[in-house]
């Protein structure tokens, strides 16, 4: 039960505080190592055996490294004699794993632009947000890009940690954001870490595997509590969540979609390259700023929710 209240704790100071921008913010300091590792193992020579290898590598290192200092932080707390303090710190640092304000933040923002038709600075903010060109998009589209980024972030940036979290406490919670932050900045497939960021990605998909899909049942049941066609999002997440590039983003996504009665997908563009992405959802209503605050709401009622049913079971 300890561990549910740190969860809940954790959820609370980032609803009132947010996630400090800082360099020594432990996501960042975990970038860092990665960063670090790679200029050491990387060679753009090797062939494509031992890149595959020699991220294996680093993918191992980092998150050992993790485990270890998560195991250190629960015996450093655990030593301090006041239980409310040990609850107190644990929390602040599982603070640091989730996300839910800094996403509900920057859709709110992209959304108060598009509501005051200022578009060019809504495409400005959308990019910062997701990796596609962003300079021509129109409304529509900034909206989709939004919804798909805190949908799709509604696993990895907040379902996801709390659920290894409550699984093996704060060292599997800090080892899974590892994974995740891995994959964020190897998981690529291009030239460059095609085969460098194979296991980094491979982990990840791993790693969201049962978290996506607890997170297409929770919008689910956070659709009929907000009264939006709970009905479709069922149909729309058996229908369309496979059709999804990665094995994961399809069930939040095509679940979202069936739910605000839009279709989501759709063609993108990399570098002024287009690159189709197959459609989820039925566009029975029009793209437009609403729906990001539609998806926000579904953010937070199904990480309530997830922890809700934690406390319960434990």
């Amino acid at each position: 039960m300890s561990l549910m209240i740190i969860a809940v704790a954790a959820f609370l100071f980032d609803a009132l505080i947010g996630d400090p921008r800082s360099k020594f913010h432990p996501v960042v300091l975990i970038g860092n190592l990665i960063s670090l590792l790679e200029k050491f193992l990387r060679r753009d020579d090797d062939n494509p055996s031992v890149k595959i290898i020699k991220g294996g590598i680093l993918v191992f290192v980092v998150v050992i490294s993790m485990l270890f200092i998560g195991v250190g932080i629960n015996f450093l707390t655990l030593k301090i004699p006041s239980i409310t303090a040990q609850i107190f710190l644990q929390a602040i640092i599982l603070s640091f794993m989730i996300s839910p304000r800094s996403l509900s933040e920057a859709g709110r923002e992209i959304y108060n632009l598009l509501e005051s038709n200022d578009l060019i600075h809504a495409r400005e903010k959308v990019g910062w947000i997701v990796g596609r060109d962003t300079k021509n998009l129109n409304e529509s589209e900034v909206t989709r890009a939004t919804v798909e980024t805190v949908a799709e972030n509604t696993v990895d940036g907040i379902i996801s940690p709390l659920f290894y979290f409550a699984l093996g406490g704060l060292p599997l919670a800090i080892a899974y954001r590892a994974v995740n932050t891995m994959d964020s900045m190897l998981g690529y497939k291009n030239e460059k870490y095609i085969h460098f960021g194979r296991v980094a990605a491979r982990m990840d998909d791993i790693a969201n595997f049962i978290p996506a899909r607890l997170t297409g049942l929770l919008f689910i049941m956070s659709a009929f509590i907000l009264k939006f066609d709970y009905r479709n999002a069922f149909n729309m997440m058996c229908r369309d969540a496979r059709k999804h590039p990665s094995p994961n983003g399809g069930w939040a996504e095509a679940t979202v979609a069936g739910a605000l009665n839009i279709r989501l997908g759709g063609i993108n563009y990399y570098f002024g390259e287009p690159h189709f992405r197959e459609y989820m959802g039925d566009p029975n209503e029009n793209l437009k700023a609403a729906h990001i605050m539609g998806t926000i709401k579904m953010m937070y009622t199904a990480t309530t929710l997830f922890l809700i049913c934690a406390v319960l079971i434990c």
